[in-house]
C-alpha cells in the first residue's frame, strides 16, 4: 500500500498524491472491492469517473474519494 506524502503538520494528504493515478488494482484496494467488480461497474456506468489512457484504465485518488464521498447514504 502507498503511503502518502505529508504536506504540513495537518497530517493531509499533498496535492500531488491526489491528483496522482493508480491502476484498476490499487483503485479496488482502495474501495475494498474487486477488481472485476470495478470492471462491472465500469461498463454499467457505474462507479467512479476512470481515464482509459490508449488499452489500460486509470482512476485519480481524487475521483475515488469524491465518488464514495457522493455515496455515502445511498445503496445500490
Amino acid at each position: 500500500m502507498l503511503t502518502p506524502e505529508r504536506a504540513n503538520d495537518n497530517n493531509k494528504p499533498t496535492v500531488d498524491y491526489l491528483d496522482g493515478f493508480i491502476d484498476e488494482t490499487q483503485a479496488a484496494d482502495f474501495l475494498c472491492q474487486s477488481v472485476r467488480t470495478l470492471q462491472k461497474w465500469l461498463v454499467s456506468g457505474f462507479g467512479p469517473h476512470f481515464y482509459k489512457p490508449g488499452r489500460s484504465v486509470r482512476y485519480r485518488r481524487r475521483d475515488l474519494l469524491v465518488w464514495v464521498e457522493s455515496c455515502q447514504g445511498t445503496q445500490r
